[in-house]
């Protein structure tokens, strides 16, 4: 009787890490959404005369995705400096890549914010906005790559965690996590649909 008192005792004694290891399975799932669809959106800054629709189409997508990713990585954060045992056992990125984090979300929002406000914004507004999106385009793309360079590896080694069958189960709460991923997307492709036309008015009076 002894015996199974000890090891349930000692597997008591093991912390539940599931939460830290949950959060950055979700944040490694959402940063390679992520890469795709920015992937998708440069091609489109190429000839975005004739390509403008499809780059307000995933810019908007791209909404749901990077505010789930922020709350994510907010939540780490938090939970980090708040003392947490779990995320302070974990430790936090390096310190280049904490220095640059609230810049990436600063010019990140800027981005997406005058994006929207481009098509949505009465004219008077734009030609402002216009500025905007593009100095924060190239502010954002400078840090971005330095933030993507710094998390490649780990996003790479997490992304397919809780899509693989030998791994998917190690982690509780695989299948939680994938419906956040699907349904950020579902709500950015709704707002992509319902702002998108709004583009080509945009696009007649511009040019």
């Amino acid at each position: 009787m002894a015996q199974p008192t000890i090891s349930r005792a000692r597997h008591a004694a093991i912390p539940d890490v599931s939460g830290v290891k949950g959060n950055a399975r979700l944040t490694g799932t959402l940063a390679s959404v992520l890469l795709v669809l920015l992937a998708l959106e440069g091609v489109t800054i190429v000839r975005i005369g004739s390509l403008l629709t499809i780059h307000v189409f995933i810019g908007v997508l791209l909404i749901g995705p990077v505010l789930v990713k922020l709350a994510s990585t907010s939540w780490r954060f938090v939970k980090y400096y708040w003392g947490d045992p779990q995320y302070r056992r974990k430790g936090p990125p390096p310190i280049a890549l904490r220095l640059l984090g609230p810049v990436v979300v600063i010019l990140t929002l800027a981005l997406l914010g005058s994006g929207i406000g481009l098509i949505a914004a009465p004219l008077a507004w734009r030609s402002l906005l216009l500025f905007v999106h593009k100095a924060s385009f190239v502010l954002w793309f400078a840090v971005m790559t330095i933030h993507v360079l710094g998390h490649i590896g780990e996003t790479a080694r997490l992304a397919p965690l809780d899509f693989l069958h030998r791994t998917r189960r190690q982690v509780r709460g695989a299948s939680v996590r994938q419906w956040v991923v699907a349904t950020s997307l579902f709500v950015g492709l709704i707002a992509a649909v319902a702002l998108t036309p709004l583009a080509n008015n945009w696009f007649a009076h511009h040019f």
